[in-house]
């Protein structure tokens, strides 16, 4: 989790910003899976931090919290489906 945690810092995926006391804020939580092979031996551990959703209001907070994250294969597949 630390190394995730110092990965998103380094990737400047988001900043961290003091709490405005007017507004809601959407919640966090780590997600933890193991990773199995063919044989059934642990393969890797993964982990993942993603937001609460269902904590937004809808007309108050919800059109604002969604950041997009470009990727280039995802621009190339999605250039690509509009070419086709």
């Amino acid at each position: 989790m630390k190394v995730k945690y110092e990965d998103l810092i380094k990737n400047q995926t988001w900043n961290l910003v003091p709490y405005p006391n007017e507004q809601n804020f959407i919640e966090n939580k780590w997600i933890y899976k193991i990773k199995y092979n063919s044989a059934g031996e642990i393969e890797k551990y993964k982990v993942r931090l993603v937001a609460k959703g269902f904590t937004q209001k809808y007309e108050f907070d919800y059109e604002e919290t969604f950041a997009l994250v470009k990727k280039m294969p995802i621009v190339r597949l999605i250039i690509g489906l509009l070419v086709a």
